[in-house]
């Protein structure tokens, strides 16, 4: 089970309003990548990276310049946070 954070969904609100303001197809796009991405932690939830100074994993998204933070909870894949690559990671 995924379960998306209030901050996580907050995340990709902010980056699909401003997607959605120069394209709105592209910001359709992104937030269906990021979803399925995210879908995949199902299958192989340790597939994000581990960084020193962040708690949980990182998924990283190329595709759309997106960084998923979440925690593995047993079956429960809890997102934390949705950023862009070039946003300030909160510690």
């Amino acid at each position: 089970m995924i379960y998306w954070e209030e901050e996580s969904l907050n995340d990709r609100e902010k980056i699909f309003e401003f997607l959605y303001d120069f394209n709105p197809t592209a910001a359709e796009k992104a937030d269906e990548v990021i979803e399925a991405k995210v879908e995949n932690l199902l299958q192989h939830p340790l597939m994000g990276v581990q960084r020193d100074g962040i708690r949980g994993r990182l998924l990283i998204i190329p595709e759309v310049s997106i960084i998923v933070s979440y925690w593995v909870d047993n079956s429960v894949i809890r997102v934390m946070r949705v950023l862009h690559q070039k946003q300030k990671f909160p510690t």
